[in-house]
């Protein structure tokens, strides 16, 4: 098996789909307790890089507004998310 890929590097979509599979392997309680516990540890991470990454594009979307006209003004390069 590979490692897993650094939560660091995860966009949201693969730290959420890997936490979703975290909470059904935890809920199953079908590992040993020492393995709980790891799965216990990457869970509360890919939750903190989910929060991150959404934070990020809250304030993404806070920094547009809309001109007299309706177009977006002050955007910036969404990239990254």
């Amino acid at each position: 098996m590979t490692d897993p890929k650094p939560i660091e590097e995860m966009s949201f979509e693969e730290a959420i789909r890997e936490l979703e599979t975290v909470v059904s392997a935890l809920d199953r309680s079908e590992v040993a307790l020492d393995e709980s516990i790891a799965l216990y540890e990457r869970g509360a991470a890919l939750k903190a890089r989910c929060e991150a990454k959404l934070k990020e594009a809250e304030e993404k979307v806070a920094q547009i507004t809309l001109d007299a006209d309706g177009q977006a003004t002050g955007t910036t390069d969404a990239d990254g998310l």
